[in-house]
């Protein structure tokens, strides 16, 4: 784990609400192109995905990489983020958000919004609305698009190791959230984003900017 710049040594006073952004992904339905490094206006779509953090609040932002991370350092400006390099990636997203929890655990932040990194349609204002949800260490919340459970999930800090526990295969945080599916504060955001994700040839369509 590594830290590019930042501000994490001030000391922070209020709840941090950090933003775990999964990026390990190596695209096998796309020929095998790691998605972090998908062009998407005109820059890779990690860093895309970070400013999207960012600006929807996220004060503290780690990054999971796996397929392809020394090619994402190299091509993506991810300065002051926090780097989790998760070398078991190809066991599926579970293995990537294990890593993530356990690089803010010990952090001091009291929530972390969890985004995908091939979901460009969810924008800051559906992570600054699920963000907004926060209650304390206990909380649980999710994006809600038509009345379904989508990304980005808030998971309080007191959640993180059973969450953890939980991750498996490419199932990531699913199986403890439908335990759990009665304490979860849904939060509508569908008429500020659009849940789709970048999974397959076709659905390169959604970015912008490629040649």
């Amino acid at each position: 784990m590594e830290t590019t710049g930042g501000d994490a040594g001030k000391a922070l006073t209020e709840p941090v609400i950090a933003g775990l952004l999964l990026a390990a992904g190596g695209g096998r339905r796309l020929g095998g192109r790691p998605k972090a490094l998908l062009e998407h206006r005109g820059r890779p779509l990690v860093e895309h995905a970070v400013g999207v953090l960012r600006a929807g609040g996220c004060r503290v932002v780690h990054v999971v990489l796996g397929a392809a991370a020394g090619a994402v350092r190299e091509r993506a400006s991810l300065e002051g983020c926090v780097l989790v390099d998760n070398p078991d990636w190809e066991e599926g997203m579970g293995s990537s958000l294990r890593a993530g929890l356990a690089s803010l655990a010990g952090t001091g932040a009291s929530a972390a919004v969890v985004a995908l990194v091939d979901q460009p349609g969810i924008g800051a204002e559906a992570v600054a609305r699920v963000a907004a949800a926060y209650r304390g260490p206990g909380s649980l919340a999710a994006a809600s698009y038509a009345g379904k459970r989508g990304h980005p999930v808030l998971l309080g800090a007191d959640r993180w190791a059973e969450v953890a526990a939980s991750a498996e295969g490419d199932r990531g945080a699913r199986a403890y959230l439908r335990a759990h599916e009665r304490e979860i504060t849904l939060v509508p955001c569908g008429d500020v984003a659009e849940p789709y994700d970048i999974d397959t040839e076709a659905d390169l369509a959604h970015l912008e900017g490629r040649e």
